[in-house]
């Protein structure tokens, strides 16, 4: 395996994300405090406790998983946009390098500043609400492992995208609103027994319910249909970047 290759596409990727560091960072945290005094503080005022757990403290791990996913997402979407649309990618195909090793280099990248801002997210809501986390190491899993296929998505939007318009429909469109209907600010036992039937059908319920889990051992689908769920969508995402090196799509064409 090139690890310098590997190690020189991650570099390149994390400079830039020190040289937006406002962006990159100060704006999520800023973005998750406005929920923690809007949802915590206007709507925790009407609804004390869910489940035993205070509604403040309810919203934390779908906060994290909101931010996650959309930083995992954007961070490798414009990670390999730009030098596609550049036309550096060629420099990049031409390297000494497998597809195999291209993925690492950008989506481990993607991942890691994903899973960063998650941690520090995490760390801002100590300060907000008074918060315990029942299974930290399982808490991490489920935040790898997020991050991880959802930088595998954005990778996969990245390359299918022909403008920033395409670039950022999905993320707009699609993923963020199943993270709001996916039990992020509610448990689904709340809702009328024909909406719990159709929350069911929203993938991000089974992450954001595993996750939440992780922290009051409290979900709303089965753990094991949560690693179920993500690990499907981390091998699926892997079956399509494969495709996508093993025909050119969007890459040689």
């Amino acid at each position: 395996m090139n690890l310098y290759g590997i190690l020189a596409i991650w570099r390149f990727e994390m400079s830039r994300f020190y040289r937006s560091i406002i962006q990159s960072i100060v704006s999520p945290v800023l973005s998750t405090s406005l929920y923690f005094v809007v949802f915590g503080a206007a709507i925790g005022s009407r609804i004390e406790e869910v489940d035993g757990v205070s509604y403040g403290a309810f919203i934390v791990p779908g906060l994290i998983m909101l931010t996650v996913l959309q930083q995992a997402i954007q961070n490798a979407s414009f990670g390999i946009y730009f030098p596609k649309f550049i036309g550096t990618i060629f420099e990049v195909l031409s390297a000494p390098l497998s597809s195999f090793e291209i993925v690492i280099g950008y989506v481990g990248a993607a991942a890691f500043k994903a899973l960063l801002i998650g941690l520090i997210i995490l760390g801002t809501s100590f300060f907000f609400v008074d918060l315990s986390i029942a299974h930290p190491i399982l808490m991490l899993l489920f935040l790898v492992l997020t991050s991880v296929s959802f930088a595998l998505l954005g990778f996969i939007l990245g390359i299918w995208a022909r403008s920033f318009e395409q670039l950022n429909l999905v993320p707009l469109l699609v993923v963020t609103p199943l993270v709001f209907l996916g039990g992020s600010f509610y448990s689904i036992s709340m809702l009328p027994p024909f909406w719990q039937t159709v929350s069911h059908f929203n993938p991000v319920l089974y992450l954001v319910s595993g996750f939440r889990w992780s922290f009051f051992g409290m979900a709303d689908v089965p753990v094991a249909a949560s690693l179920a769920a993500i690990t499907l969508f981390l091998v699926s995402c892997l079956g399509i970047v494969w495709w996508i090196f093993r025909t050119g799509y969007r890459i040689k064409q």
